[in-house]
């Protein structure tokens, strides 16, 4: 057993390594497509081993790296160079500029700021640490697997190596509590709200809400997309209160997680595991009432409306 936790616990590093990196490299694809990909790794690298700025670095580093790999790309250059550009000198030249901008001017400054950032979770307690939560969790649901939700779970892993082989509940472990739960809130609520009012619902829209019980359990937060893209209004606000509400209750009941995914399947890495389940509830059927009662209400007055019209 000792082996097998050694195995896991290297793979789970070697897993982590490449977290800053890729999160880096796929902020450089999403603005310059393929040609910002290796400036981006790059960028991510360096902040991680180099300059030790963390998820901070990473996120500057790869938008830096794609803004320069954009720019480039839309220079008029000869047309002998032009089957060069996306595979050689785009991705060449943006690495230099990029790295030595991150090196020369943006590197101490994030690496300070990381440092306070660590330093000021590691003093975190009473409000503070639930405010933290709240927040954390209104990320979580605001745009289910954009920026905003993808940056609160960097956050969150990004202190959840160093605090791997901490015995006790440490405020890392607690953050990443908060972040799983509040991502998993957005799904189960739709799941619930779907089963308990089915005619709010679409036919298509109660399908995806019975796959989104499962994907709710695995914290896969994408399963709310459906729902929102279909009637942001009324579910956005919804599902991020439920999560607000989760992630506060979780850093008030310091429940803890040493595991970066999984959702409930990995309930034998959680701390607190009675309370990680009351906190999960409480926003869910927080999200799940409001969605439904915004949707009764709205629905209603639109078949008054719809009646008066053809009256």
């Amino acid at each position: 057993m000792t082996y097998i936790g050694a195995l896991l616990f290297a793979l789970g590093s070697a897993s982590f390594s490449f977290l800053v990196p890729a999160l880096a490299g796929y902020i450089a694809f999403a603005i310059a497509d393929r040609p910002g990909i290796a400036p981006g790794f790059v960028m991510g690298f360096i902040s991680a081993t180099v300059l030790n700025a963390g998820f901070l670095g990473g996120i500057v580093g790869g938008v830096l790296a794609g803004v320069t790999a954009h720019w480039i790309a839309s220079r008029p250059v000869p047309s002998w160079a032009r089957g060069l550009m996306p595979v050689m000198l785009i991705p060449l030249l943006a690495t230099l500029v990029s790295g030595f901008i991150m090196i020369a001017l943006l590197g101490l400054p994030l690496a300070k700021l990381m440092s306070a950032l660590t330093n000021g979770l590691n003093s975190l307690n009473g409000g503070s640490a639930v405010i933290l939560g709240i927040v954390l969790g209104l990320m979580m649901a605001f745009d289910m697997g954009g920026p905003l939700n993808k940056t609160a779970y960097t956050f969150a892993t990004a202190g959840l190596g160093a605090a791997a082989t901490v015995s006790g509940n440490a405020p890392q472990l607690q953050i990443m509590a908060a972040v799983m739960l509040a991502g998993m809130v957005p799904p189960l609520a739709l799941a619930l709200s779907s089963a308990v009012r089915p005619q709010l619902y679409t036919p298509v829209e109660r399908e995806n809400g019975k796959a989104a019980w499962l994907l709710g359990a695995s914290f896969i937060t994408e399963g709310a997309i459906p729902f929102a893209a279909a009637d942001p209004l009324r579910v956005i606000p919804s599902i991020m209160l439920g999560s607000a509400v989760t992630g506060g209750l979780s850093m008030a009941f310091h429940v803890g997680l040493r595991a970066p995914h999984g959702g409930i399947f990995v309930f034998f890495a959680v701390i607190h595991l009675f309370w990680f389940l009351v906190a999960l509830a409480a926003g869910v059927v927080v999200a799940a009432v409001c969605v439904t009662i915004l949707k009764s209400l709205t629905e209603s007055k639109e078949e008054i409306e719809e009646l008066s019209y053809a009256a």
